[in-house]
């Protein structure tokens, strides 16, 4: 079982930016936090306040799939149910040496 990247972007709605934005960075401590992180970047966008960038590395697929079970019951799930997601999740293969 290789390493998840989750890579993409969450567009916000005006009236949640400003709970978006206040929320986001204990949501980034907690994961970090998380057995089995490895990356996980949040950004807002220089362009787009609107748009943040996102980028996540966990060791696993049981590792990904707590985090994504997490979120659904945080603070940051219930602030950002309705944003709207742009992911692409992809599995990077174990390497043998």
């Amino acid at each position: 079982m290789g390493k998840v990247i989750l890579e993409g972007y969450i567009l916000v709605r005006n009236n949640d930016l400003n709970a978006v934005t206040a929320a986001l960075a204990g949501h980034i401590k907690l994961t970090r936090q998380e057995q089995g992180c490895l990356l996980f970047e949040v950004t807002q966008d220089n362009d787009n306040k609107n748009c943040f960038n996102v980028y996540e590395v966990f060791s696993n697929q049981t590792a990904f799939e707590f985090h994504q079970a997490r979120v659904r019951h945080s603070v940051w799930g219930t602030i950002t149910k309705d944003v709207e997601r742009h992911y692409q999740v992809s599995e990077q293969p174990e390497t043998s040496l």
